[in-house]
């Protein structure tokens, strides 16, 4: 078994994006291959999150993806990052999770958000007449959780075969609010900082400070979403992570599209508004060779307290992508470079 830096645990945050001239069913049998060969390296675990109304991301049903992925997989945790729960009943996610734990146990994990993960309308199309569920959100996580009790007989509703599984929930986010409801309850907390990037030090602080012990958890537990490529040269990585910058370019203009070949930035990306939140989103961001990249990982985990690194690596090409995970098992490795 891999041990890294600072014992730092890496995993990947798959979200199946549709490439320029790809197609969906390429985007998923790719992330496939991404599961196989990371779980050679060791990698923890591999989630899939949840969006809808949006073309080029393939990921709208994780809880699909993530029993196929464990079905291709041995031993790699599979799970979701996350769930966003206004969109489901608690009773049903239950069901569903139940389901995967029982298909492929002590494997699952079940990591749920706030938010829709889309936009209003198509949220109203999700659940009707539940536009304000989110207003529910740690009742509905609490509710969730009751299902995988093994006390539950006297009980009118519950979830089979859901009852006494042990799967781990996450709260997911990317404000303080979240960080609260994860430290009052004793949860692992995992921060969306692979794009929201303005409260990621308060929201961790505010975890670290009022994290109460549960059966859960005994200390707190944190999970930093980061932005991660690594190439043999820095010339190289530059080049490459033009096509995240772009990714993230249609994101700030409403003008989204497949994901990119790198190469020249468009002329808006140089409007100052524009380049200023772009380069925002993309604070916590290591692009560069071995020696680059454990050195600047190396001063974000210890400076924040990282557990787990939820790694997203947006390149066009996919053996460079694959290559760029081994490329950071080795950097990160504790006796490596």
């Amino acid at each position: 078994m891999s041990k890294f830096i600072h014992d730092v645990r890496l995993s990947v945050l798959e979200l199946s994006v549709i490439k320029e001239n790809g197609t969906a069913t390429e985007a998923l049998a790719n992330s496939v291959k991404i599961a196989q060969h990371i779980e050679k390296l060791d990698f923890e675990r591999i989630w899939f999150a949840e969006h809808h109304n949006m073309q080029y991301v393939a990921s709208s049903a994780p809880q699909i993806l993530i029993g196929h992925i464990a079905g291709k997989t041995s031993s790699i945790r599979v799970g979701s990052g996350g769930i966003m729960l206004p969109n489901h009943t608690p009773l049903i996610i239950a069901e569903q999770f139940g389901t995967l734990e029982t298909l492929y146990p002590g494997r699952i994990d079940l990591g749920l958000g706030r938010a829709p993960g889309t936009d209003q309308t198509t949220a109203a199309a999700i659940r009707k007449n539940n536009m304000h569920r989110s207003m529910s959100f740690e009742e509905d996580v609490l509710e969730l959780q009751s299902y995988f009790d093994n006390t539950n007989e006297q009980k009118a509703v519950r979830a089979f075969p859901a009852e006494g599984k042990n799967i781990p929930l996450w709260i997911l986010g990317s404000s303080p609010d979240s960080a609260v409801l994860a430290a009052k309850h004793g949860y692992p907390y995992a921060f969306a900082s692979h794009f929201s990037t303005n409260y990621f030090e308060m929201a961790l602080s505010t975890y670290y400070n009022q994290f109460v012990p549960s059966k859960h958890l005994e200390k707190p537990y944190v999970m930093a979403g980061v932005n991660i490529l690594v190439t043999d040269t820095e010339e190289e990585a530059e080049f490459l992570k033009s096509s995240l910058i772009k990714m993230f370019l249609g994101i700030v203009t409403g003008q989204r599209v497949p994901l990119q070949q790198p190469g020249p930035l468009p002329d808006i990306y140089f409007n100052p508004e524009v380049q200023h939140a772009v380069n925002n989103s993309l604070k916590f961001t290591f692009a560069g060779t071995k020696e680059t990249v454990r050195k600047e990982l190396s001063d974000f985990i210890s400076r924040y307290r990282i557990n787990e690194l939820m790694i997203r690596t947006t390149v066009y090409d996919f053996e460079t992508k694959l290559k760029s995970f081994s490329l950071l098992h080795d950097a990160l490795l504790k006796d490596g470079i």
